[in-house]
């Protein structure tokens, strides 16, 4: 047809070709239309990355069955989790716990197929709402064999070094992210206030201001959240190299009446505003994904089912947006007997404001009692939407959704020298030196590197199980160089650190005869002593006192040759009778895996620096004692360290 032309001027031929033409068009337009109607209208936007967050959840929360609800509101452990129970039941989550393990020394591969294979069954489901699973890593990814294992929380507070805890916060994520895990129940932001508690080990300090700012570990495990960040929102960096976090244990776990764990913390709402709640305030300015609610009770009202503090504070008054999540088994402890009355449990704690439940081994019967109170309208729908549209924000957030798999890019991260350099710094850093020689004699430390012979005694010395203490390889802890992972001993540390023509003989248990045989062959001796492994309950102590044989080993060694005495422990201990027998006294905490941060400020090669972060008392008739108390005679008080150079 000449372009030329107006419509009008073509010929008659060409003006009714051009009409069957566009009536055909039209006819195949209108008919593509019919075949793309229904695909538009079933248009996902929640599979859509380019769609705002809030309109992706709320598409896919609109699609969701009241079934398919309280499956992500469930968590249950990794020996129940197959792929077809995670479909089954539209499982949201997975967790392990301490010990629990696809096989012993499994490797980082065995631990991503393992988590890929659970992935596949919740992707399998009508919707496919990627699982998310979670692990403790409270101090590096300690169920996971040659996994670097920092210093606890104890130790790392008395660094005071907010960026050498966000470092931490970012090895330990790459080392998780490596066994394909993207969550973690860490940090704990509890501010013990009494040692007496089997999970003082876990608190950065007694002083709320110094947990608050150790908190920066949240940004390395999450990512550093963007300036003008909403406050409140959960953040995780883009990428694959980070994990959504967990503060607990919410709130006043660190304050119960005589360090009982999982006791009764009596405080006026204005003590529990100031002294336990403030890393709270950091952890969510911080975006902290997740936040876990505390065994304890506040006054006598159990924390599980705690309303006020749950809903009205946290998520009303700090405006907190990510998903509220439950202890291991938490709310079977709401009734007395625990498990007196599941449905009741069940019904407080969601109503409280608990969104995802961690119910280990019972998910069946929480779902089932979860979904008649639901049906039944004892539990309204709103507050369903609620916890859902919270966990989904966290996986959408993550971008859980975009790449719900993990592969083996990141196996090489875990236990890496870099790693294990940066936990070796922390040892250094965390270190408090309490005494260094005798009135009138001149300082022990640094040692001499190159003395003729020396001692190392103590069960201690040689037990890189004792070093790292609970939460490692298993729950409790286990003492002993069997502990499938791998380390340097304070032994292995001192052995590297002497010179090569120093004799370093080490007997675990001298006795007093073996010492009267040998004093005059030693230039000086280092003992190593301290507590056994243990968490939690098993951790509660009331009397704190050196366990045997350290009191015998010291009085023996130190009463015949010049001593440092090293003391390995989750909390101060009764030290004062053996403080006029030694030399120099050095509160290592519970180091981990990296021993030879050890030897390397005893021999000088760095200073002695760090401060007390937690009032070390005289007796265990003094407590609870923190600084600020009126009635304050401390053996060591608050922020008490003494100093030295590096040897030149």
């Amino acid at each position: 047809i000449g372009r030329s032309r107006s419509w009008s001027q073509q010929p008659s031929w060409a003006m009714a070709f051009l009409g069957s033409y566009r009536a055909s068009v039209l006819l195949l337009l209108t008919c593509a239309s019919c075949i793309l109607m229904p695909a538009a209208a079933d248009y996902a936007k929640y599979k859509d990355p380019k769609q705002p967050l809030n309109r992706r959840i709320s598409d896919l929360l609109a699609r969701m069955t009241v079934a398919e609800k309280i499956g992500q509101m469930s968590q249950i452990e990794r020996e129940n989790a197959t792929a077809d129970v995670v479909k089954e039941f539209f499982i949201g989550s997975v967790l392990s716990g301490g010990g629990s393990v696809p096989a012993t020394n499994a490797t980082p591969e065995a631990w991503v197929r393992m988590v890929n294979e659970m992935q596949r069954g919740a992707l399998s489901t009508r919707l496919g709402i990627p699982m998310l699973y979670g692990i403790d890593a409270v101090h590096g990814h300690g169920n996971v064999y040659r996994a670097t294992i920092f210093p606890h929380n104890v130790g790392l507070g008395c660094t005071r070094d907010p960026e050498l805890a966000k470092k931490i916060g970012a090895a330990v994520a790459l080392e998780v992210r490596a066994t394909g895990i993207p969550y973690v129940f860490a940090p704990c932001v509890a501010v013990c206030r009494d040692p007496r508690w089997g999970r003082c080990y876990e608190s950065f300090s007694e002083d709320p201001k110094l947990v608050q700012q150790m908190a920066s570990v949240i940004s390395g495990l999450q990512g550093e959240i963007p300036a003008g960040g909403r406050r409140g929102a959960p953040y995780v960096a883009a990428g694959q190299r980070n994990v959504a976090a967990c503060s607990k244990h919410y709130v006043g776990d660190g304050g119960t009446a005589g360090g009982a764990n999982e006791g009764d913390t009596p405080a006026t709402f204005h003590d529990l505003l100031s002294v336990h709640m403030p890393p709270y305030y950091s952890a969510v300015a911080q975006g902290v994904s997740t936040v876990m609610v505390s065994f304890s009770s506040w006054n006598g009202a159990k924390m599980h089912a705690n309303r006020f503090l749950i809903t009205d504070f946290l998520k009303t008054t700090l405006r907190f947006r990510g998903f509220v999540i439950s202890d291991w088994g938490g709310i079977e402890r709401i009734t007395t007997p625990k498990g007196a009355d599941y449905m009741l449990s069940v019904k407080l704690a969601i109503m409280a404001g608990i969104d995802m439940i961690m119910i280990p081994y019972t998910y069946t019967e929480f779902i089932d009692d979860l979904s008649t109170l639901v049906h039944n309208g004892t539990i309204p729908m709103s507050r369903i939407d609620d916890a859902v549209r919270r966990i989904l924000r966290v996986k959408f957030t993550m971008g859980l959704f975009e790449n719900p798999y993990a592969d083996f890019s990141l196996a090489g991260e875990l236990g890496k020298q870099e790693h294990r350099d940066l936990a070796r710094e922390a040892v250094r850093k965390s270190l408090v030196l309490l005494k260094n020689g005798k009135a009138g004699e001149k300082p022990l430390l640094p040692l001499p590197k190159n003395a003729e012979s020396i001692l190392v005694a103590g069960s201690h010395a040689h037990d890189l199980g004792n070093q790292c203490g609970g939460w490692t390889i298993t729950w409790q802890g286990v003492a002993g160089n069997n502990l499938t992972t791998a380390g340097t001993t304070i032994l292995d540390g001192i052995k590297h650190a002497v010179g090569h023509g120093t004799d370093v003989v080490y007997s675990e248990n001298p006795d007093a005869g073996f010492m009267r045989q040998n004093k005059a062959r030693f230039d000086y001796a280092v003992v190593v002593v301290g507590e056994p492994p243990y968490a939690e309950s098993f951790g509660d102590n009331l009397n704190l006192t050196v366990p045997a044989p350290g009191p015998r080993v010291i009085q023996d060694v130190c009463g015949s040759v010049r001593c440092a005495v090293v003391l390995v422990s989750g909390r101060p201990l009764v030290v004062e009778p053996y403080m006029d027998a030694v030399d120099a006294l050095v509160a290592a905490w519970l180091p981990g895996t990296e021993g030879q941060g050890v030897s390397d400020v005893l021999f000088g090669d760095y200073g002695f620096t760090g401060k007390l972060a937690r009032t070390w008392f005289r007796s265990v008739e003094q407590l609870p004692m923190n600084v600020g108390d009126a009635r304050y005679d401390p053996l060591f008080p608050f922020g008490f360290g003494l100093q030295t150079r590096a040897a030149a």
